[in-house]
């Protein structure tokens, strides 16, 4: 079925739930950084990303012939998945969450979390202005 909703809208909305489950995450990193045997968590998405998107490593999008076009995104094919650091602690009763890459992960999470949603609204009021100018 046709949308009137550009292909990439869907792309954006499944990276920012991606966005917030990190942020969630992060979160609950700093909310522990106290708890004794807490152990740090990470959400990576993004290679899992650049595979349902065929894109390779390198950012390139990769394609068999020179006259394909990649794929379209399917969201229901990308999944995140929560990693815990397990490395053991050397000194007793130390957390191994560290308070600056927390804080540094959450403030760059937070910039693409801003950029995704500034890029769906600019969509979103350019369809309104169609919309208002198909009415003249």
């Amino acid at each position: 079925m046709k949308s009137m909703f550009p292909d990439h809208i869907d792309l954006t909305a499944k990276v920012m739930d991606f966005q917030l489950q990190r942020q969630n995450i992060v979160s609950a990193n700093l909310a522990n950084i106290n708890t004794p045997g807490y152990k740090a968590r990470t959400l990576e998405f993004e290679k899992d990303l650049q595979a349902a998107l065929g894109l390779s490593e390198a950012g390139a999008v990769a394609r068999t012939h020179p006259d394909h076009f990649p794929l379209a995104f399917s969201g229901d094919q990308t999944e995140a998945s929560v990693a815990r650091s397990l490395t053991p602690r050397v000194i007793q009763g130390v957390d191994n969450v560290d308070l600056d890459a927390e804080m540094a992960a959450m403030a760059k999470n937070n910039l693409f979390y801003n950029t995704l949603a500034t890029i769906m609204q600019k969509n979103f009021s350019g369809m309104k202005q169609l919309i208002a100018d198909g009415g003249k």
